[in-house]
């Protein structure tokens, strides 16, 4: 007597059928190896090249092509705060069936457009709420009141055997077999339907499932031995942001899965630099998350064969800016440190030109705030070991120093200071070359003539460094003095005007 398929078959035979329906859309993504600082040979799926830049569209068109024509008439809805809705965008506009999409109310206009340019005549999106929970509220009440099927973007086995067509294609490519696969975890369908499909031609696989810290909502269901929902979710990782896992990947993922490792926004910031440094790709947050947990777990792969998909590359232009300030912090690179020195002229000279001497500098945050000592942030790019000396350096000097890098006030570049303390203020916007003694130069010329007050610096990957810098000086003299000697010097600068300044003060 057969036995009874299990839900593990269940999904391996919807991979199978699956494989007939999804390149009616589009061929085989790449599978290309990256070059990691890990001591392993590492490959990268690359679906940020598939029709809609990530993964999603298989698993979308693959349920919505067993749409009977009668479903097809209805039309669907889904809820997505991305690249579900894109995948069933087109879905619809290559069945000739219809969409209504509810997206968050503050989704980015660049995913509420790629939904429209893929769906054409064939979608509505309706903004909805401020989460994808309220959005997919609405959505499955429409469905069961308008009579439409609902589309779900990972509890569905044959959304899920979409997915794993992605696997399919790792396989055929003869590039394995693989010993370590990291896979993204949000809802757990794409998790769930790769490792199913690898155990079964890479049966030694071990396969880690990665989640976000503020969103490890699938850590949560195996620790509680059921899904249930998280009290907060970080939604840097769009991508993966959900605050409940699926019924049906619970399950799968509880059998399929090897381990879970958890990463925080700043190591996906790393893992972001690292595929842009190394293949010239920007994927979303989301997207890197598998890279970061490799690089988290280099201990557990030296020597081994790894597998990792680029889930996707639709981000918002506007996180550019945080993953690069951030980047350097998640492969603990780059480092905040609040020193304390006195308040006097050529003190700040001092410390830069005696105990910070050769190592980089990439941002200074100084306000002045007392009229004995002084607190300035600098930030530094340097090995972990070049860190550690730096802090021995300090400890010998006996110069006082904290690492405020976590801090609210340093990572939202909160300057604080106290204008009346100010003695004849000046501000100018000063500009000099990015390299090694460039700024001692500057802070040279000008000692014994004024004391720094306010210095505002951030390092931008431009050959020049621009600072906004406050001086105060003891005489009227010295004032004078100081601007004569900018008019000298080789740099360009620029004197802020009286009423930027009246702001300031």
């Amino acid at each position: 007597m057969e036995s009874a398929m299990t839900l593990r078959d269940e999904l391996f035979d919807q991979i199978l059928q699956a494989r007939q329906r999804v390149y009616t859309v589009a061929q085989p993504t790449p599978l290309e190896p990256i070059a990691a600082p890990v001591e392993a040979e590492v490959w990268l799926k690359r679906e940020d090249l598939s029709p809609i830049h990530a993964y999603k569209w298989r698993g979308a068109y693959n349920r919505m092509a067993l749409l009977s024509d009668v479903e097809r008439k209805k039309g669907v809805v889904c809820a997505s705060a991305g690249n579900h809705a894109q995948g069933v965008a087109l879905a619809a506009q290559q069945l000739g069936t219809h969409a209504r999409i509810y997206m968050p109310v503050a989704t980015p206009r660049m995913k509420q457009a790629a939904v429209r340019l893929h769906g054409r005549h064939c979608v509505d999106v309706v903004l909805h709420g401020d989460t994808y929970n309220d959005a997919a509220e609405l959505a499955l009440r429409t469905a069961g009141d308008e009579g439409m099927t609902f589309i779900h973007p990972y509890d569905d086995l044959a959304v899920m055997g979409g997915q794993g067509t992605l696997a399919d294609e790792v396989v055929m490519s003869g590039k394995g077999p693989f010993d370590t696969a990291y896979l993204q975890i949000g809802g757990g369908g794409m998790a769930a339907a790769v490792a199913c499909w690898l155990k079964a031609y890479y049966p030694d696989i071990r396969i880690i499932g990665v989640e976000g810290k503020g969103q490890a909502s699938m850590r949560a269901a195996f620790d509680a031995k059921a899904p249930v929902p998280l009290d907060y979710v970080d939604v840097f990782c769009d991508g993966t942001a959900v605050r409940k896992a699926g019924e049906l990947t619970f399950e799968l993922c509880r059998e399929l899965l090897d381990d879970l490792v958890t990463v925080t926004n700043e190591e996906v910031c790393a893992a972001v630099q690292l595929l842009w440094e190394t293949r010239r790709v920007i994927p979303e947050p989301a997207g890197a998350m598998g890279v970061a947990g490799l690089l988290k777990d280099a201990d557990a792969i030296r020597g081994g064969r790894v597998l990792t998909v680029l889930c996707g590359a639709n981000m918002d232009f506007g996180q550019l800016a945080w993953i690069a300030r951030h980047a350097g912090i998640g492969s603990r690179n780059r480092r905040y440190w609040r020193f304390e020195i006195g308040e006097r002229t050529g003190t700040m000279l001092r410390l830069v030109e005696t105990a910070l001497s050769g190592v980089n500098i990439i941002e200074f945050q100084y306000g002045k705030t007392d009229n004995e000592r002084a607190w300035p942030v600098i930030g530094f790019d340097a090995s972990p070991p070049e860190l550690a000396l730096l802090d021995r350096r300090l400890d010998e000097l006996g110069i006082p120093h904290e690492d405020v890098t976590s801090q609210e006030d340093v990572e939202f570049r909160l300057i604080h200071y106290e204008p009346e303390l100010f003695h004849l203020p000046c501000f100018i916007k000063y500009e000099f070359p990015e390299r090694a003694g460039a700024l001692s130069d500057f802070l040279k010329s000008i000692r014994g003539i004024a004391n720094i007050v306010y210095f505002n610096y951030v390092y931008t990957g431009e050959r020049v460094g621009r600072a906004l810098m406050g001086f105060e000086f003891d005489s009227e003299e010295n004032r004078s003095r100081f601007k004569t000697t900018l008019r000298e010097s080789a740099q360009t600068y620029r004197e802020i005007e009286e009423d930027v300044v009246r702001r300031i003060l």
